[in-house]
């Protein structure tokens, strides 16, 4: 179509074509009972929430927990289902719902079906990872707990890991 106009009405010379529209939302899928004020304090608040919903799976999964600006929790979205040892997450798909639910903040958390809540190398690296994309969007990655076995946790912060954003 070089040079041509694409105003013409000469359908010889303007080819036709169509472009998608979206429109993105988040869905609600229901809620969490909790007998707490949904406000995080620290990361034993985290693990009593999530543990429910961890307790039993045999492969590791990857969620994101979303708050306010006051870390109080909008909700949590599930980000990735891996194996019996790893879950493969990429940032794009973690922070998809930190933006669509206009989260100010957010904690990481995955579980460890063998039961230990040691990090792995990947662990941290992964979370140094969305600690960067969440600076660069101006969301909080604030923790990253991760869930063992037995009400056993391991909190990234309280590691030092994030480097005292907390």
């Amino acid at each position: 179509m070089k040079g041509a106009d694409v105003h013409s009405a000469d359908p010889e010379q303007v080819r036709r074509y169509r472009v998608s529209k979206y429109r993105v939302a988040l869905v609600r899928e229901g809620s969490i009972p909790t007998t707490w004020d949904k406000t995080v304090r620290e990361p034993g608040d985290v693990a009593r929430l999530m543990a429910p919903l961890l307790v039993d799976l045999d492969r590791e999964t990857f969620w994101v927990v979303m708050l306010d600006g006051k870390n109080r929790v909008i909700g949590v979205n599930l980000v990735s289902v891996g194996s019996l040892n790893a879950a493969l997450v990429h940032p794009r798909e973690t922070v998809k719902a930190l933006i669509l639910s206009n989260a100010a903040a957010a904690i990481l958390v995955h579980q460890h079906p063998s039961g230990s809540p040691e990090p792995s190398t990947e662990d941290l690296a992964l979370t140094e990872r969305l600690r960067a994309v969440g600076d660069l969007l101006g969301i909080r990655i604030l923790d990253h707990v991760i869930l063992g076995h037995d009400g056993a946790f391991r909190s990234l912060a309280d590691d030092g890991v994030l480097g005292g954003s907390r």
